[in-house]
């Protein structure tokens, strides 16, 4: 070892000398003694070639017209692979003689200088910076888009270094990989996948530049403008390995996430694919199996997220997917249950999915998946049964059937999780369930471990969803109910004054739910109920709504209607005049909505009548 380094160290000075009296012949040798050093131990001549300053013979080196230019550009690009010769070799000036070449006719040149360029770029930001000034990638796209027809092999090698080139240039750089996009090196790469599929080198090169390109949102559109979906159907279907399996998900995933590639993707035939890896994984124990069984069933439920590919697979409830979709509920596999629920759920996005389905049968399906999970909870299941029962719910002609299935019974046996999307979820799915259903509503807010619970979760500060949806359900099962136990239960729980705060509400919706719900409260049951009205500051609310001109009419409309209600109740009476309430409600009667005007008249004199 001791004598390379010394032949190295005088084949260094050499080629200093040599190069200072452009003699081709010495120049050749002292190359080929660099490249052997370079291949028995990269990292220490490449040192050396720094410490003696060689770097910067080399631009002089670079001469389109020299028999040594191929030497020299495989040197630069051997020394690059190491990340501390990157900078020194941008400083040395060799970006702009080495893009200069990309012009030449020679093979060897082009793969030489392509190899370089692509090292250099290489996790560097010195790098790709130069490049970029001196204009390489653009003509490395060229060459691409003019050798992408070519079929010869070694044109294929040259391919590949040239892709390998763009993707170190683009790698985790959002605006050079918008400049690749505007080129228009995506239809291209996607020729190139079509035309050499058989070259395994080129094809990784590409599905990694689709990785790279396909997370920008530009570049979808793109995309979809190819045939990218079939391309990568028909190497997925060619692959036996894991590896490159994998390689074609990260892929499609990204590009799944575009409505118009994944009706693409579905038309292509991807789903079938999709079903025949779950086939073949659901049982496997190997990490490749569980992780591939994943990725699938992930993407399964994604290409289901599109309106169209969803209602092409649901096929009015006969699809032979959904059908084999629906058998993933009831599989021991967690992936798989998780992944079937999440479908149901992603196919009740309109109500004929959801009516034919809840005849079919699938609430069964769901409620005994529930069931497994309400001891050793799976989160995730329990989360992705309640979104399909929720959606199920939501078609009127659904909510009876539902409930004289048992839904609201199973779904009361998770009030105890302490997980927020669960909660959630429950809540969302018991409200759709009352919605218009008296005798449920009744059933569920005389329940006072249900009501003791909303408010509870009425009160959780750090997740507004839950406290939000604890506060509609609340609210629903006095407003389906109309029941007086119903108002009593509420009361006797403490869940009055959160209707008061709900009243107040940023959401137009809530502030109406929350005020039709106290007006009931004032009906059914005010003797009960006056405490609570006056420790929540209900009177100061509703004289904020209505003194408030960018209060909602039907708001104002309400508001009033409450105070006519509240008026039974002297302290509450009493806090109506201590706010001078006659002045606002007159300001009202001329109120550009009707409804409004007309009702302020009402009040006003229900106000005159007992001051």
């Amino acid at each position: 070892m001791t004598i390379r380094a010394d032949n190295l160290s005088e084949a260094l000075k050499k080629l200093k000398l040599a190069s200072a009296d452009s003699a081709t012949d010495s120049v050749e040798s002292c190359l080929d003694c660099l490249l052997k050093a370079l291949a028995h131990n990269n990292a220490n001549a490449s040192e050396k070639v720094q410490e003696m300053g060689v770097l910067s013979l080399l631009p002089t080196l670079l001469a389109p017209q020299s028999s040594c230019t191929p030497k020299v550009a495989n040197i630069i690009a051997e020394v690059a692979k190491n990340e501390f010769m990157r900078s020194p070799c941008v400083e040395a000036g060799l970006i702009p003689p080495l893009v200069q070449l990309l012009h030449s006719k020679d093979q060897e040149v082009l793969l030489q200088t392509g190899r370089a360029l692509g090292n250099i770029c290489y996790d560097s930001h010195e790098g790709r910076s130069a490049v970029d000034q001196a204009g390489g990638a653009q003509i490395v796209a060229g060459h691409i888009k003019s050798l992408s027809q070519n079929t010869d092999p070694d044109n294929g090698k040259l391919l590949t270094v040239f892709c390998g080139m763009l993707m170190n240039y683009s790698n985790e750089n959002d605006s050079l990989q918008a400049q690749l996009i505007n080129m228009g090196v995506i239809p291209t790469l996607v020729k190139l996948l079509g035309l050499h599929s058989d070259n395994t080198a080129l094809t990784e090169m590409c599905l990694i530049a689709f990785g790279n390109l396909a997370e920008l949102e530009s570049s979808k559109e793109q995309f979809a403008s190819t045939n990218i979906a079939e391309e990568l159907v028909r190497l997925f279907q060619k692959q036996a390995e894991h590896e490159k399996k994998e390689m074609i998900f990260e892929v499609l995933a990204p590009l799944a996430e575009n409505d118009v590639i994944k009706l693409q993707l579905v038309e292509a035939g991807l789903v079938e694919c999709l079903l025949d890896v779950v086939t073949h994984t659901v049982n496997g124990d190997r990490d490749e199996d569980v992780a591939q069984l994943k990725t699938a069933s992930d993407l399964m439920v994604l290409l289901l997220l599109g309106d169209e590919s969803m209602q092409k697979l649901f096929d009015a409830g006969k699809g032979s997917v959904f059908e084999r979709v629906l058998s993933w509920v009831p599989s021991h596999n967690h992936q798989l249950q998780l992944a079937g629920a999440l479908a149901i759920a992603n196919f009740a996005r309109n109500d004929g999915n959801c009516i034919q389905m809840v005849e079919s049968g699938i609430v069964q399906k769901l409620l005994e998946l529930l069931d497994r999970h309400v001891e050793e909870g799976n989160v995730t299941v329990q989360h992705a049964a309640l979104s399909a029962l929720r959606n199920l719910a939501i078609p009127v002609v659904n909510k009876a059937k539902m409930l004289s299935a048992g839904v609201s019974d199973t779904v009361l046996k998770f009030l105890p999780s302490e997980m927020p999307p669960v909660q959630f979820k429950l809540l969302g799915t018991l409200r759709m369930l009352i919605d218009t259903q008296a005798d449920a509503a009744d059933q569920l807010g005389t329940n006072s471990k249900l009501v003791e619970r909303l408010v509870e979760w009425c009160e959780a500060k750090d997740h507004a969803g839950v406290m939000g949806e604890s506060n509609r359900l609340l609210s629903a099962l006095i407003r389906h109910s109309k029941s007086k136990d119903v108002v009593k239960t509420v009361i006797q729980g403490a869940g009055v004054k959160h209707l008061v705060v709900m009243a107040m509400s940023e959401h137009m919706i809530m502030q109406n739910e929350a005020l039709v719900a106290l007006g009931l409260i004032a009906g059914l049951d005010l003797v009960g109920a006056e405490k609570d009205f006056v420790g929540a500051g209900l009177v100061q609310v509703l004289h904020k709504l209505l003194s408030d001109e960018r209060t909602a009419p039907e708001i104002k409309y309400n508001s009033m209607i409450l105070i006519c209600a509240v008026m039974g109740s002297e302290p509450l009476h009493k806090e109506v005049q201590g706010l001078a309430f006659i002045d606002v409600v007159s300001k009202l009667r001329s109120h550009e909505n009707k409804t409004v005007s007309h009702q302020a008249s009402l009040t006003e004199q229900r106000l005159t009548a007992q001051s």
